[in-house]
């Protein structure tokens, strides 16, 4: 297909980018100009992949990249997670083409006629997964093409691979992910790792780990993955209750945010015997999972059991013993995970 024909089905909807997969768009304006440079000059362009819907509209899978920068070329591209970011009648300015170094500084308006009817006919090869394939040979197809790529983290990869199964329970993590006393007690992590979705990774480890700990073996990564996929998979024979998980999840993350608030999973500093910023996955692990054992005995209107608990959770990451349970490397295995967990289960059973 040539760009123009890509161009046109994108504007009247019959090429879907998703949302939360355009939010993967992260080339920057150099990668961007030395592709348009490229389309210019003639060279060979990876084809894109596609997923034909049901509709006969097609779901781009692969080659995001190359598509936006184009879109952002034409001034039609709608990035407000960039930075700095592009809105529609944006127009990009190219940069940093390093063969044809006459382009720098150009829009498509600066192109004249010929130039832009030679980006308008340039053609890309398109690999279309035609409608009535099984869902998860397209979800498959999906990860193995983007699993390893350096713009995509593994959350973001399983946001837009496990909606060609089923997008219910994505979308339900992304809802959570919204949850202001949530957003409250992990404010510490970096813009970098929110931006890579590590908030609702937070999320699926969180549930993952409530509900399937025992299948966890070796890579965390990959048991989150297994645990989305089987959630999703209506034929795989596990239940997600969301009614109730919800409860759960709201009722957790409210007692950390009126406790400890954005330390809640903060590092602790046995020297200075007090808790510091940052944020440790391990503490999110042992806390968030630990209360689950004595969750429904929590009162969260009883003032004097959240001051309690304050200070309980203030105790448990300054013991020594804590300390030594979730610091250094090597931690990230069942024997470890298990053993911070019942660390904080243990405490907040003498207290509450």
């Amino acid at each position: 297909m040539s760009f123009n024909e890509l161009v046109d089905m994108y504007g009247n909807k019959e090429l879907d980018i998703s949302p939360d997969y355009q939010r993967l768009f992260q080339w920057t304006e150099g990668a961007r100009s030395r592709f348009i440079e490229s389309l210019l000059l003639e060279m060979p362009v990876p084809p894109i992949y596609v997923v034909e819907e049901d509709d006969g509209r097609y779901l781009l899978i692969d080659g995001l990249q190359r598509i936006s920068s184009y879109l952002h070329l034409r001034g039609l591209l709608n990035a407000p997670h960039l930075d700095p970011k592009v809105e529609v009648g944006d127009k990009l300015v190219l940069a940093d083409c390093d063969i044809v170094n006459e382009l720098n500084g150009k829009t498509w308006d600066d192109l004249g006629t010929s130039l832009q009817i030679k980006l308008k006919r340039a053609f890309v090869g398109v690999e279309v997964v035609r409608k009535g394939s099984d869902a998860r040979f397209k979800y498959h197809m999906f990860k193995r093409l983007n699993t390893g790529g350096q713009v995509l983290s593994s959350q973001q990869v399983r946001n837009c691979t496990i909606r060609l199964l089923d997008g219910t329970f994505n979308d339900f993590i992304i809802e959570l992910s919204k949850d202001t006393n949530f957003s409250l007690s992990i404010e510490t992590i970096t813009s970098e790792r929110r931006l890579s979705a590590f908030d609702q990774e937070l999320i699926l480890r969180f549930f993952s780990l409530k509900n399937n700990r025992a299948a966890f073996k070796h890579d965390v990564s990959d048991f989150m993955t297994e645990y989305m996929e089987q959630v999703a998979d209506s034929e795989s024979g596990l239940t997600f209750d969301y009614n109730a998980e919800r409860l759960i999840f709201t009722k957790t993350f409210s007692i950390f945010a009126q406790t400890l608030g954005p330390l809640s999973f903060t590092y602790a500093s046995a020297t200075r015997g007090s808790i510091t910023k940052g944020f440790s996955v391990y503490h999110f692990e042992a806390f968030s999972i630990g209360i689950q054992e004595v969750l429904d005995k929590i009162d969260i209107s009883n003032v004097d059991l959240m001051a309690a608990l304050k200070q309980k959770f203030t105790e448990i990451k300054l013991d020594s013993e804590f300390l030594r349970i979730t610091t250094g490397g090597g931690k990230n295995s069942p024997g470890p995970l298990a053993e911070r967990i019942n660390f904080v289960a243990e405490r907040l059973r003498g207290l509450i």
